[in-house]
């Protein structure tokens, strides 16, 4: 078979998670003498990968290190994936190496991105949007390594007295790609909390892009929850942590019901939405002048279940969080000195209702009750 027709095959294995015999359909093109300089580039990229998503590491950074300068054989210009892959490698290790690969990544990507604008005439097209991404995403891993404590534990990066305004600074060049690139007004979001400043992280988390002329939802709130869903979910988890800080209780709870409608089995989802109405109900409007206490006894409830299910799949998945479980404990402890148990069983498959009961009010929450978040 040509090579061609291997790296193809190895491509559609990676696709399907089958890495053991990608690897060995690699091998094969890494042990033939008539591949071209890119085919064999290809195939060690591809080897890379495949040795990363077997847990291999180190092997894996050998070889992605062998695609970028000093190394005699990188190719020119090396492939920018393979620093964006050398970046998060080397992230807990060593923060100021990363901050270079990305770097290195981010300067490839630009240089890509001006070619093909010149060779397009300026118009956009679907390269140019995943070459954008790319660009995005590096200034977003560039600004996790200013904010991460872990990395900062081994080399006081985070105590640099330029941190915040380092932040600032990345994602101002990430706007200038993307101005509603949804991961970077997340992370927006995220740097503004850590800055006390609850307000432009609410704004930041309630931007979102405009929706194209073709778009299937051109209702606002429609538009929002098609992009949010389409979002991997632990970037909506992290989202919903984000909103839950910011007091945006309703907002939260919404996000949540899509998480668990995509994975019921997710762990987390069930402990943040159980969280998230266990919070609303300690608000002026959870538990104000304009809901029936029968109405707020119903959402606890449904806390309570959340609860509930969230325990249940944590000691049948061996979960490994376990602050996490003894926060739920602590939640289901205060629920039931309220005198809160959980729904009959006959009524669980009506349990989605509550948590429309507690998202339709829309806006922020107010005199927020103090729930921890494990």
């Amino acid at each position: 078979p040509s090579i061609a027709s291997l790296l193809t095959k190895a491509q559609e294995l990676i696709v399907q998670c089958d890495y053991p015999l990608a690897r060995k359909f690699i091998e094969r093109v890494l042990a033939r003498e008539d591949g071209t300089v890119p085919e064999q580039n290809q195939a060690k990229e591809m080897m890379g990968v495949v040795l990363l998503e077997m847990g291999d590491v180190d092997a894996a950074k050998e070889v992605f290190l062998t695609l970028v300068l000093p190394h005699p054989s990188a190719p020119s210009p090396p492939p920018p994936s393979a620093y964006l892959y050398l970046a998060q490698l080397t992230a807990d290790s060593d923060p100021f190496a990363a901050l270079a690969n990305y770097e290195a990544a981010i300067e490839i990507l630009q240089t890509q991105l001006k070619g093909k604008s010149v060779s397009n005439g300026n118009t956009e097209d679907d390269d140019d949007n995943e070459i954008k991404s790319n660009i995005v995403r590096a200034y977003l891993g560039m600004v996790e390594l200013w904010m991460d404590p872990e990395s900062y534990i081994t080399c006081t990066l985070s105590f640099e007295p330029t941190a915040s305004d380092m932040c600032d600074t990345l994602l101002s060049r990430a706007f200038e790609i993307d101005p509603n690139n949804l991961e970077a007004l997340q992370t927006l979001a995220s740097v503004r909390l850590s800055q006390e400043n609850h307000e432009e992280a609410l704004l930041a988390l309630r931007r979102f892009p405009p929706p194209s002329q073709d778009a299937t939802a051109t209702d606002p709130q429609a538009h929002a929850l098609l992009l949010l869903n389409a979002l991997p979910i632990q970037t909506r988890i992290a989202r919903a942590k984000l909103l839950l800080e910011c007091g945006a209780y309703p907002d939260a709870l919404s996000l949540l019901e899509g998480v668990i409608a995509t994975d019921d089995t997710n762990v987390e989802g069930w402990y943040l939405m159980g969280l998230g109405m266990v919070a609303f109900g300690g608000t002026s409007q959870g538990r104000g002048p304009n809901r029936e206490p029968m109405e707020w006894q119903d959402m606890a409830r449904d806390a309570r279940d959340c609860l509930d299910n969230c325990q249940t799949l944590h000691a049948s998945q061996g979960h490994p969080d376990a602050p996490l479980l003894e926060h739920v404990q602590e939640l289901i402890g205060i629920l039931d000195g309220l005198g809160i148990q959980p729904s009959p069983a006959e009524e669980d498959e009506g349990e989605e209702e509550g948590w429309e009961d507690a998202s339709d009010d829309g806006g922020d929450g107010d005199e927020n009750q103090d729930v921890d978040m494990a």
